[in-house]
C-alpha cells in the first residue's frame, strides 16, 4: 500500500487587510503547491483549535494579529499544548510568538536589537533622542505604534508598552529562514515606502547576523524572519524577529526564488509532519 500523505490543518485568515499587499494571495499561492503532497484544508485561525484534532500538523501562516483574539488563540495554544499537537512554527518560539519582551532581553543580553526598555524611569538607559517610538509589548503589524517627542515621552507611556529611540535608519531588510536554513532577503529601499520590497543580496556579515537571533530562538523548524534596519553608523539593527506568521513578500521574488523558497518548506513540512506519522 503506498504511504499514508500527512495531513495539513493550513490556518489563515484570507478576509484579513493588510496595508499595501495582500496575504490571501500568498496562501493561496502557497496552498496549491502544497497539495500536491500533502492533503490539506485551510481554516479561520477562530476554527483552528476545534478542528486540529484531525490532523497530522497544524501549520500557522497568515492568521492576522492575535490581538484582536486573543482570548482565542491563548485557547488555541493550551489546547494545543494540552493534546500534544504537531503545530508549525512550534509553540516554543521566544520572538513575537510570545510577545516583545524578547526585545528587552535581547538589549539586556548585549545583542544588536535597537535598545528598548519598558519603563519612563529607564529612559537613561537609552541613547539620547529627540524623538522615541512607543508600541504596546502585545503588538503587531505596526498596531498602537506612536512616534513621540522626547519631552513629552512620559505623558505617553501607560500600560505594557517598549520605548525605542526612533533610529535614523537608511531601509530596511528581512532575512526569512526556514528551519535554520537561510532563503532569501528583501529590503525597501526608501523608509517611507516599507512595503514596496526589492531582492536584497545579503553578505557574509548580514547573514552572520541573522543567524544570531536564528540560534538564540532554537525552533528547530518552521519560518522566521528576521526584520533589521540599517543603522547611521552602517551596522544593522534587530527590529522584530517573526516566529509566529510572518508574511513572506513572495510576490517580490523572482519566479526561480519563489519556487526554490516553496520546496524548503515543503521538505520541512513533510520532515515534521512525518513525525506524527512514524511509529511511536
Amino acid at each position: 500500500m503506498p504511504a499514508a500523505r500527512p495531513r495539513l490543518l493550513y490556518v489563515t485568515d484570507l478576509a484579513y487587510q493588510a496595508r499595501g499587499r495582500r496575504y490571501c494571495d500568498e496562501d493561496v499561492h502557497l496552498t496549491s503547491r502544497l497539495r500536491a503532497h500533502f492533503d490539506l484544508a485551510l481554516c479561520h485561525p477562530l476554527d483552528a483549535a476545534a478542528l486540529m484534532d484531525g490532523f497530522d500538523a497544524v501549520v500557522v501562516r497568515n492568521s492576522g494579529p492575535v490581538l484582536g483574539y486573543q482570548g482565542e488563540y491563548d485557547a488555541f495554544r493550551a489546547r494545543a499544548l494540552a493534546v500534544g499537537a504537531r503545530v508549525y512554527n512550534p509553540l516554543t518560539g521566544k520572538a513575537d510568538m510570545a510577545g516583545k519582551q524578547y526585545l528587552l532581553d535581547l538589549t539586556a543580553a548585549g545583542f544588536p536589537v535597537i535598545p528598548t526598555v519598558d519603563r519612563v524611569e529607564d529612559l537613561h538607559l537609552l541613547p539620547s533622542a529627540e524623538r522615541y517610538v512607543v508600541k504596546p509589548k502585545l503588538g503587531a503589524d505596526s498596531l498602537g505604534l506612536r512616534i513621540v517627542p522626547g519631552g513629552r515621552i512620559a505623558e505617553h507611556v501607560a500600560g505594557d508598552v517598549l520605548i525605542q529611540p526612533c533610529v535614523d535608519f537608511a531601509y530596511e531588510v528581512s532575512f526569512y529562514f526556514v528551519d535554520d536554513d537561510f532563503q532569501y532577503a528583501l529590503y525597501a529601499p526608501d523608509p517611507e515606502r516599507r512595503w514596496e520590497l526589492r531582492p536584497y543580496a545579503a553578505t557574509a556579515a548580514d547573514l552572520e547576523f541573522a543567524r544570531r537571533f536564528v540560534d538564540w530562538n532554537d525552533l528547530g523548524y518552521g519560518i522566521q524572519r528576521v526584520d533589521a534596519c540599517r543603522a547611521p553608523d552602517g551596522g544593522l539593527l534587530l527590529v522584530e524577529l517573526e516566529d509566529l506568521n510572518p508574511y513572506l513578500s513572495l510576490d517580490a521574488l523572482p519566479e526561480e526564488a519563489r519556487d526554490a523558497f516553496v520546496a524548503a518548506f515543503t521538505a520541512s513540512l513533510s520532515r515534521f509532519a512525518q513525525g506524527a506519522l512514524s511509529p511511536a
